[in-house]
């Protein structure tokens, strides 16, 4: 190791980030790892350690890189699918550092598979981005309006030509006084495709720019909306919108779950349905981000987009002596091409799944990726809601998440 090199990332002469450029991706990590274990008086001697290709990710998904932090993976299932991507029996891949989480989940894959397994079908496939434009008034506010519904082909083609397989399908205007919002709305196909879409909406705003005497305040303007709780992703959609459901007989869940339909059905509704409108919750689920969560992280999607994925909707009502069950996703942003899906472990994820790498024709591996997340985020309800209708959350918890 070059201590001379060393001394001067810890003074702060030479930058983490200019360190790779003068070294190939492994003397890098090792040289930044090493200073900041210096610097902090830490030992680092787990996060050294890793398979994936460094040179491939550091290009790709991180800088800085000093190493990399495990997440224990677990397996739930197997889950029966019956979507329109998805048809089979499923092994759920699910990384978390929740006691009790991964148990759950296969009860609920086992309740759901004993059950003849989950419908689920996508209702839309949009990913947006939104620039904000200040006019001079209300009257060019109106006018770029007006514009914006008169040249959509014209926007279509200029964003359309950034991208392969990228499709504009529509642009929403917002108005808040001068300030006009264009909410582009795009299929991404096997990508989540949130670079795509903002590389694209960047280029049709050019043509905007060039027709309209308006001015580009950000090229997001909050209204797309990306990684925060927004009703707007709820109502219009955001990712895929997909629904899961099953009907559960009376001994099944008896048997599996130890409680009644009925004590089901109050739980949903008045802790899922009434406390969440009590709470002001865009989410009216009981524990919807733990299942997006876990299989986020295992499978390569961006974290942050669970906070969009929370806005669930889960129902329960009696139906031929049993339990009608169902949940609702607006908004669940993922994709089995780009970001972190090509790292080898998320990659193995994907391939348990069936689902790495680009469909044929393209967009079905993504929309068989959510169809399995929707099921498998139904398993979760379905086990929590049971579990505190049968009073044995804490005991749960207390025997494994302790």
């Amino acid at each position: 190791m070059d201590r001379v090199l060393l001394e001067k990332l810890k003074k702060g002469d030479v930058s983490f980030h200019e360190v790779g450029h003068m070294l190939d991706a492994g003397a890098a990590i090792e040289l930044r790892r090493t200073a900041v274990s210096e610097i902090t008086g830490t030992e680092l001697k787990h996060i050294s350690n890793f398979s994936f290709d460094a040179e491939d990710v550091t290009k790709h998904n991180i800088e800085n890189m000093i190493g990399a932090v495990q997440v224990p993976l677990g397996v739930a299932g197997p889950l029966q699918v019956k979507g329109e991507y998805a048809n089979g029996n499923y092994y759920i891949p699910l990384a978390t550092t929740e006691g009790a989480l991964v148990a759950s989940a296969d009860r609920g894959c086992s309740v759901i598979s004993a059950s003849g397994g989950a419908n689920v079908r996508i209702f839309g496939d949009v990913m947006t981005r939104a620039p904000v434009f200040r006019a001079k008034d209300v009257i060019g506010a109106k006018n770029l309006v007006e514009w914006v519904s008169g040249h959509f082909q014209r926007l279509k083609e200029r964003a359309e030509g950034t991208t392969r397989f990228g499709e504009l399908l529509s642009v929403e205007p917002f108005v808040a006084g001068r300030s006009v919002y264009l909410r582009f709305a795009y299929d991404t196909k096997d990508a989540m495709g949130m670079n795509m879409v903002t590389i694209a909406t960047d280029a049709a705003v050019d043509l905007v720019l060039e027709e309209n005497d308006v001015d580009l305040v950000a090229l997001s303007g909050n209204m797309c909306t990306d990684k925060k709780p927004a009703a707007i992703n709820v109502i219009m959609g955001r990712g895929k919108t997909v629904s899961a459901d099953v009907i559960i007989e009376k001994e099944i869940i008896m048997e599996k779950l130890h409680t009644t339909p009925e004590k089901m059905a109050e739980v949903n509704y008045r802790k899922n349905l009434l406390g969440s409108a009590r709470a002001g919750s865009l989410g009216f689920n009981a524990h919807a981000a733990n299942i997006a969560a876990a299989m986020f992280i295992a499978c390569g999607q961006d974290p942050a987009h669970v906070v969009e994925a929370s806005n669930a909707i889960t129902t329960m009502e009696p139906a031929d002596d049993g339990l009608y069950c169902s949940v609702t996703l607006p908004s669940l942003a993922v994709g089995t091409v780009g970001g972190g899906t090509r790292i080898g472990t998320q990659q193995e994820c994907l391939n348990m799944l069936g689902v790495a790498g680009a469909g044929n024709p393209p967009g079905t591996n993504a929309r068989k990726l959510a169809e399995i997340i929707a099921a498998a985020i139904l398993a979760g309800e379905l086990s929590l809601i049971g579990a505190l209708a049968a009073r044995h959350l804490s005991n749960a918890h207390a025997a494994l998440g302790r």
